[in-house]
C-alpha cells in the first residue's frame, strides 16, 4: 500500500497554494488523484452559488492540468463515489480539508468512519479557518458566544505562514474516467441570467490573490470609512473567493498584518472581519442549530411571519418602495453579491419592518449569493433578526431612509441599481430586467412603488411586537 494512490478530495478548498491536504498528499511519495464529487451537498445549492462553484471547479481543473495532473469529476453520494474510485485505482488513502457546518461535518464523519472500516486511510486537514474551533476557549473553558472577547483572545495568536503550492503533483500510471463538467449543467438553474452573473465573478486562485493584493495596496488604508459606503469600492470582496477556498484565510490574515505593520491602521478592522467569519464557523461547530433554528431558543415563541406574503414577494423583487432596500436587493440579483451595509438594511427590513422569519431571507440569499456560506449567512441573518449570538439588540431597527441619507447622500448607489426614477437609467439598473424571471412582469418604465411598509410604521410595529412578547 506504500505506493498506492492517494485520492485528494477537493470540496471548498479549490486552490493549490496553502493547501495542507494537497501538500501532505504530494509529500507522501505516492501518486495523487485529485477528485471533485457532485454529491447531494452540491445538488442542494441555490442557483447562483451552484453556478459559481462550477466556475471554480473548472478553474482549479485547469490549474491542476498545468501541473500535469487532472481533476477527476464524479457524481453521486460521496462515500459511494470514493469507494468506486478506490476499487478502480487501488487507492489506499483519501485526504480532504475539514469543513465545519453541521451537514458537511456529518457527511465527513460518516465517510471517515466507513473508509477506516474498509481499511482505507482517511485523513482530514485544516485550511478553511484560521483557528480550529476546538482550539479557542474562554478562560473558564468552552467556546466564545460573544465576538469581542473572541477577537481579543485570538488577535495575538500565532498563525503559521501560508504553504507554497506543490512544485509537482505525482501522477498515477493511469487515470480513472472522469465526468465532463459541462454535462453537470451547473449554470442551468440561473437560466437567462447566467451570462450576466458570470461577468461579475472573479474566479480562481490567481484572481483571488490579485484581488487581495489590490485591496491591501489601495483599499485597506481607508477601509473603516469606505466599507460603509455602498457606492464606493471600499471592501475587499474576498468573501466570494474565501467561500470556495480559492484563497486561504491565512493568506488574508498575514496580508492584513503586514499592512497594519506598514502603518495602515484600518487593516485591523479587516482582520476583525476575518475573525467575524471565524466566529460564524466556531458557533456552527459548537452549536449546529444556528444554521437552521433560532440560536436563542426563547425566540422560538416569536410570531414570525413564515408565509410568502405580497410584502415578502416585494422584498425579494426589490419593489418595497424603500430605495436602499430595493437597490441592495437588485444589486444581489445582478451581481450575486451585496454590499455589507445593504445586507444589514435588507435583513433588518425583512425581519423587523415586515416581521418575517429570518429563514425566508437566509434561504433567498442562499439562492442568489455567489459568496453564500452556510455559517456566515446563518449568523448574519440571526444577528440582524435578534435571535442569534452577539446579536443586534431587538430594539435596534435600522431606519432604511436615514441610513440612505447617511451612507449614500447623493444617491449614487441608488442610481446604479434603480431604473424607475431616471429618464436614462444606468446599464447596471437595466441589467436587472435581463436577469429576472419574465413572469415577474417588471419593466424599467414601471412607476416606482409606494412603501409596502413605511420606515416609521415598521419600527413602531416591530417594537410593539417585541414588547407584547416580553422581549
Amino acid at each position: 500500500m506504500s505506493k498506492s494512490p492517494i485520492l485528494m478530495w477537493f470540496r471548498r478548498d479549490l486552490r493549490l497554494g496553502d493547501h495542507a491536504a494537497l501538500t501532505a498528499a504530494c509529500g507522501a511519495g505516492r501518486p495523487v488523484i485529485p477528485v471533485f464529487i457532485h454529491d447531494d451537498h452540491v445538488d442542494s445549492l441555490g442557483a447562483a452559488p451552484k453556478m459559481r462553484l462550477g466556475l471554480s471547479v473548472a478553474r482549479v481543473a485547469k490549474d491542476l492540468a498545468e501541473k500535469d495532473s487532472r481533476l477527476i469529476l464524479r457524481k453521486g453520494p460521496a462515500l459511494e463515489v470514493l469507494r468506486d474510485l478506490i476499487a478502480e485505482t487501488g487507492a489506499g488513502a483519501v485526504y480532504w480539508s475539514r469543513l465545519y457546518d453541521p451537514d458537511s461535518k456529518a457527511r465527513d464523519m460518516a465517510v471517515k468512519a466507513a473508509l477506516k472500516e474498509d481499511g482505507v486511510t482517511a485523513e482530514s486537514f485544516s485550511g478553511h479557518v484560521l483557528f480550529e474551533p476546538w482550539t479557542v476557549e474562554t478562560k473558564t473553558g468552552g467556546f466564545y458566544k460573544v465576538f469581542t472577547p473572541m477577537w481579543k483572545s485570538v488577535r495575538g495568536n500565532e498563525v503559521p505562514d501560508a504553504l507554497p503550492a506543490p512544485g509537482a503533483i505525482p501522477a498515477p500510471d493511469s487515470w480513472p474516467r472522469s465526468d465532463a463538467l459541462d454535462d453537470w449543467q451547473m449554470a442551468a438553474p440561473m437560466r437567462r441570467g447566467a451570462d450576466i452573473l458570470r461577468d461579475h465573478c472573479t474566479v480562481g486562485e490567481v484572481a483571488a490573490s490579485h484581488r487581495l493584493g489590490a485591496f491591501i495596496a489601495h483599499g485597506v488604508a481607508d477601509y473603516q470609512t469606505n466599507r460603509d459606503l455602498p457606492a464606493v469600492d471600499g471592501t475587499s470582496r474576498l468573501s466570494e473567493n474565501l467561500t470556495y477556498g480559492e484563497i486561504s484565510p491565512r493568506s488574508c490574515w498575514h496580508a492584513g498584518w503586514r499592512a497594519l505593520h506598514d502603518g495602515k491602521a484600518d487593516a485591523e478592522v479587516f482582520l476583525k472581519e476575518l475573525v467575524w467569519r471565524e466566529f460564524a464557523y466556531h458557533l456552527a461547530f459548537h452549536t449546529p442549530r444556528i444554521v437552521h433554528d433560532n440560536w436563542k431558543e426563547d425566540w422560538d415563541a416569536f410570531p414570525w411571519n413564515t408565509a410568502e406574503t405580497p410584502e415578502v414577494t416585494a422584498w425579494k423583487q426589490g419593489r418595497t418602495g424603500i430605495q436602499f432596500v430595493d437597490a441592495a436587493m437588485r444589486e444581489m440579483y445582478v451581481t450575486g453579491t451585496m454590499h455589507n451595509r445593504g445586507r444589514m438594511i435588507v435583513a433588518s427590513y425583512l425581519t423587523k419592518h415586515l416581521l418575517s422569519h429570518w429563514r425566508i431571507g437566509m434561504d433567498w440569499f442562499a439562492d442568489c449569493l455567489i459568496d453564500w456560506d452556510p455559517c456566515s449567512n446563518a449568523m448574519g441573518w440571526q444577528w440582524s433578526a435578534g435571535s442569534g449570538p452577539d446579536a443586534t439588540p431587538y430594539f435596534r431597527v435600522f431606519n432604511p431612509v436615514t441610513q440612505l441619507d447617511k451612507f449614500d447622500k447623493d444617491r449614487t448607489y441608488v442610481k446604479k441599481w434603480l431604473a424607475e426614477h431616471y429618464k436614462k437609467p444606468s446599464a447596471t439598473a437595466l441589467a436587472y430586467y435581463d436577469m429576472i424571471p419574465l413572469q415577474w412582469g417588471m419593466t424599467p418604465t414601471d412607476r416606482y412603488p409606494d412603501p409596502v411598509v413605511a420606515a416609521d410604521v415598521g419600527r413602531r410595529r416591530a417594537l410593539a411586537a417585541y414588547e407584547t412578547r416580553g422581549f
